[in-house]
């Protein structure tokens, strides 16, 4: 009873570990449901695919963002974290939405609507009312965020419940770009900062510190808080060059934060690989919609390479810091950082470059995920059900 308690009392804690578990499971049924050709979905009012792509944005994505805001707003703030009866019945509405969504279809689809709709609303109000302690604007910003996934992921449902025609693919991609976006903001503020961090342990002069200019960051800023409403726009050609701006902005800043140095620390080149995924990622979907290249592929850059691996590098080192331990990446977590890249990258290839050999790239990129997300559940679950190690209080 008491680590049931315990792992409610902590945003990071339920929703992290409820990540890696959401994260495996839908990957494998994913998986397997391709080598099946498609056998288990039949009843879903969707395509499956797009059942899919839902799933790793709202459901995935929406747990390590809740995670995250529920940890990191209260140390923004000086405010006290959530209670635990609040966790817990946020954590259902969550759960709640992806039981509606369950491949096996049992649920109406305007009664999924509704289920699946009401968590990011209940996690908005209690950031909200957090971020009100101490408002700034770079805080508040992040708010439109939420409000952005809301929309994206009211979009899909919309047509799925035959209330429009045409704009699954618009939430899609606002969700896909929503989480992008916040990456951009959140990963744009921790990458140099604990690269900064880093060096000052081990003297290094300050003209060897990661730097970016205040012209590239504010105009990061703006790129991301404007590509989800760009993809929601439905205008192809103003996603493409707002993604092709905004991957030039990410490319110039990582220029500057000295990447090669972190080379040996797991903990930090997690989070360069994660940018990195970012700002290639959303050059290649500009590429893309401007017919150069496969907006598929550009999609699966992000979606896994990003996405995937930047919410594996922060969870992992959130856990680690609250928790009271080292920020030394434990080993299974740094294998799964690089065996989330490697997902990313096979899944480009078999798309882009080895096209004879599609379907087993697909089936291999789909295990490499899975097994991203088994090696962080080894390493995190002892964290999450456990006190902090040094004594303290959360």
């Amino acid at each position: 009873m008491a680590a049931i308690l315990r792992v409610f009392s902590e945003g990071f804690r339920i929703f992290f570990l409820a990540a890696g578990v959401f994260g495996a499971g839908a990957g494998i049924l994913w998986t397997l449901s391709l080598a099946a050709g498609g056998a288990g979905m039949d009843a879903l009012p969707m395509a499956p695919s797009q059942w899919h792509a839902h799933e790793m944005i709202f459901g995935y994505g929406a747990a390590a963002i809740g995670g995250f805001f529920l940890t990191a707003v209260p140390n923004w703030t000086g405010t006290k974290g959530a209670r635990v009866g609040y966790i817990a019945g946020v954590f259902a509405l969550w759960l709640i939405g992806r039981i509606a969504l369950w491949p096996l279809g049992m649920v109406p689809p305007m009664t999924a609507m509704v289920a699946d709709l009401l968590f990011i609303p209940v996690l908005a109000w209690k950031i909200l009312s957090q971020l009100l302690k101490r408002p700034k604007p770079q805080n508040m910003v992040l708010l439109s965020m939420l409000v952005a996934l809301w929309v994206s992921n009211l979009l899909m449902h919309l047509e799925w419940t035959g209330l429009t025609d045409d704009t699954a693919r618009q939430g899609m991609l606002g969700g896909l770009m929503t989480l992008v976006g916040l990456i951009g903001v959140l990963g744009g503020r921790v990458t140099p900062a604990f690269t900064r961090n880093a060096m000052k342990r081990v003297d290094m002069a300050e003209a060897d510190w990661p730097n970016t200019p205040d012209a590239l960051n504010k105009a990061s800023m703006v790129t991301s808080l404007a590509l989800p409403w760009a993809a929601m726009s439905g205008v192809d050609v103003l996603l493409a060059a707002v993604a092709l701006i905004a991957g030039a902005v990410q490319l110039a800043r990582l220029a500057g934060w000295k990447s090669f140095w972190t080379a040996g620390q797991p903990i930090l080149w997690s989070l360069h690989i994660g940018m990195a995924f970012l700002a290639l990622g959303l050059i290649l979907w500009g590429l893309a919609g401007f017919g150069i290249g496969q907006e598929l592929a550009a999609i699966h850059i992000l979606g896994i390479g990003c996405v995937g691996g930047m919410t594996l590098a922060v969870m992992s080192r959130a856990a680690l810091g609250h928790t009271g331990r080292a920020l030394i990446a434990p080993g299974p977590v740094a294998w799964a950082y690089g065996v989330m890249a490697c997902a990313a990258l096979m899944r480009w290839v078999g798309q882009s470059v080895l096209m004879a050999v599609y379907d087993f790239t697909l089936m291999l990129s789909g295990g490499l995920w899975v097994a991203a997300m088994v090696l962080f559940l080894i390493a995190i679950y002892p964290m999450v059900i456990a006190p902090r190690v040094d004594g303290k209080s959360a």
